[in-house]
């Protein structure tokens, strides 16, 4: 078990981290608002999922051996930045008589959970941050490194669903908003579709 002096201050650095504005809890505020409450939580676990995986791969220390090939991290940003495009696409290339409804309404809740779980994966600079910032609170004098960084690793994700589900909830209250007016769903899916876009960009420019 970690002291509480490491504890505390971790929590504390993880909250901040999740409520500073990020392509995940950007993504879940526009779903959200487009699509409800429901569907910002079902995403929201798909994201924690993939948190899931960083966690391991930086525990096992693969991270470690991405972030040493600049080739494996530029393989993985394209391919991130690439699914960014796709999804600004499907939001864009919605026709208006849909707006109502939103594209993402029609995905099932596992489509919706796997969509998470793609976007989480597929962003390399996840797992370099995993990997510069959970090592600095997993000391030896506190046991095995391992278990450290999977039980930081746990929390983090546990402070990250907290608050990207309070996002998911008052994002999803606008949304009962939204579905009275047409035209600021409009302007919502065009914002939507800029933010991935933006991102998509800014992935690709990211360097190790």
């Amino acid at each position: 078990m970690l002291p509480p002096e490491i504890l505390i201050p971790f929590i504390v650095a993880s909250a901040l981290l999740s409520i500073a504005p990020g392509p995940d809890n950007l993504y879940v505020l526009t779903q959200s608002a487009l699509s409800g409450a429901k569907n910002g939580l079902i995403i929201t676990l798909g994201l924690c999922t993939g948190l899931i995986v960083h966690t391991t791969l930086v525990a096992v220390g693969v991270a470690a051996l991405i972030q040493a090939s600049p080739a494996a991290f530029t393989v993985l940003k394209v391919i991130g930045a690439l699914y960014l495009l796709y999804l600004a696409w499907q939001i864009l290339s919605s026709p208006a008589a849909r707006l109502s409804g939103s594209k993402t309404q029609s995905l099932t809740p596992f489509q919706l959970y796997r969509r998470g779980i793609l976007m989480n994966i597929s962003n390399p600079k996840i797992l370099v941050f995993f990997l510069a910032f959970l090592p600095q609170f997993a000391l030896p004098q506190n046991g095995p490194l391992m278990p450290q960084l999977f039980l930081l690793g746990a929390l983090f994700i546990v402070v990250g669903f907290s608050i990207f589900s309070a996002i998911a909830f008052l994002s999803g209250r606008l949304g009962d908003w939204l579905k009275h007016s047409p035209r600021a769903q409009l302007y919502l899916h065009r914002i939507a579709g800029a933010v991935f876009i933006a991102l998509a960009i800014n992935l690709l420019a990211a360097q190790v």
